[in-house]
């Protein structure tokens, strides 16, 4: 590091001369190399005053271009703005180099993830774009990006307000379970990202399980789970379901369980689960557990379709209803028509034959008449 730094300050690539801030500093690959680059700005943060620094190698690579480099990067209104035209200028298919005859395209990047810090008092960027997948050119939310162990992909959004770094960023993340950080002013978005990637591995188990739900069972609710949601309304047959909401901190016990269906589909499995709870066992996963206490098989994805659970409504003809499904169904075996809680309720209360008893109305079946 020591040599690389004594490299940078022997070769500036844009030359004006104040007392400067360092700003950035991060890594361009060129030729399969990696070059160490910095960029800094006056103590009055103007872009047409910044000066970048590099190694002689990536300096002699892009001498050719240092106009282009003035020109661009000088009229930058903001630090964001800069980043942007600077990465746009190396990846830029202009910058080659013609050698032994050949021409020859170097493919720059940067790499890592971004960061705040402290330099002498002052709050400046330390940007290493690999992990960055969205940043304002205000430079006030950022979104950075994560990978699990497990391969699955998370998003951290950062929102600064003016009293960072004082106080640390709003952090919004996909999480079941609030998410909180530990904060002091001398600390980094490097921090933060470090707290946010033990956070992703305590939540392991419990994504595991969800993904395994919703990788081998039919799932009717939530259409499209986020990792911040909990619940899961699983087909059983026919217009029967059972609701399991699981503890994201105790992913291995047995969940909340609500069946939905007609009586005589749903009585045997409550029954079921009752007799059997103690079987539960945590060492083997959430859905084998179910299955096991229910003494059944959910259907499977690779036989049947969402569309053999999926009922519309017997009321209004359609399956969602602002975004719900059917969840009330028929207790007539012969019948079973599943209808939506609002559409069913609002049939029953124009009937003169209904009647109801606090927050529950009775009725006869729009369809069986039972």
């Amino acid at each position: 590091m020591a040599g690389s730094a004594a490299l940078l300050r022997q070769c500036p690539l844009l030359l004006p001369q104040n007392r400067e801030r360092t700003v950035y500093e991060g890594f361009v690959t060129a030729q399969g190399r990696d070059f160490h680059i910095r960029i800094l700005l006056p103590m009055d943060f103007q872009m047409k005053n910044a000066r970048l620094e590099c190694s002689w190698h990536l300096k002699k690579i892009l001498n050719q271009y240092q106009h282009i480099l003035k020109q661009r990067l000088h009229s930058c209104p903001d630090l964001s703005s800069f980043m942007v035209e600077l990465k746009t200028v190396l990846v830029s298919d202009r910058i080659c180099m013609w050698e032994r005859g050949c021409s020859q395209s170097f493919g720059f990047h940067f790499q890592f993830f971004t960061a705040y810090c402290l330099v002498d008092g002052f709050m400046c960027w330390v940007l290493f774009l690999r992990q960055v997948a969205y940043m304002d050119t205000g430079l006030t939310t950022i979104k950075l990006k994560a990978e699990d162990s497990c391969g699955r992909q998370h998003l951290i959004t950062l929102k600064f307000n003016a009293k960072y770094p004082t106080e640390p960023p709003d952090c919004l993340v996909d999480f079941p379970v609030p998410f909180a950080i530990s904060w002091m002013p001398q600390s980094s978005l490097l921090d933060i990202y470090n707290q946010f990637l033990v956070a992703l591995e305590s939540l392991k188990e419990f994504w595991d399980a969800m993904d395994e739900i919703d990788g081998k069972t039919w799932v009717l609710e939530p259409e499209n789970p986020t990792r911040s949601a909990t619940t899961r309304r699983i087909a059983i047959g026919n217009n029967v379901s059972v609701s399991v909401e699981v503890d994201p901190r105790h992913p291995a016990m047995l969940p909340e369980c609500y069946f939905l269906g007609a009586d005589h589909a749903v009585n045997p499995l409550r029954a079921k689960l009752n007799d059997n709870m103690h079987l539960w066992d945590p060492e083997i996963s959430l859905l084998q557990n179910l299955k096991d206490l229910l003494e059944i098989d959910f259907p499977s994805r690779a036989v049947l379709e969402k569309s053999d659970f999926a009922k519309d409504c017997g009321i209004c003809y359609a399956y969602r209803l602002n975004g719900t499904t059917p969840d009330q169904v028929c207790d007539e075996p012969r019948c079973g028509q599943p209808f939506h809680q609002a559409c069913l309720y609002e049939w029953l209360q124009g009937l003169p034959s209904s009647r109801q008893s606090f927050n529950v109305i009775f009725g006869e079946c729009p369809y069986c008449n039972k």
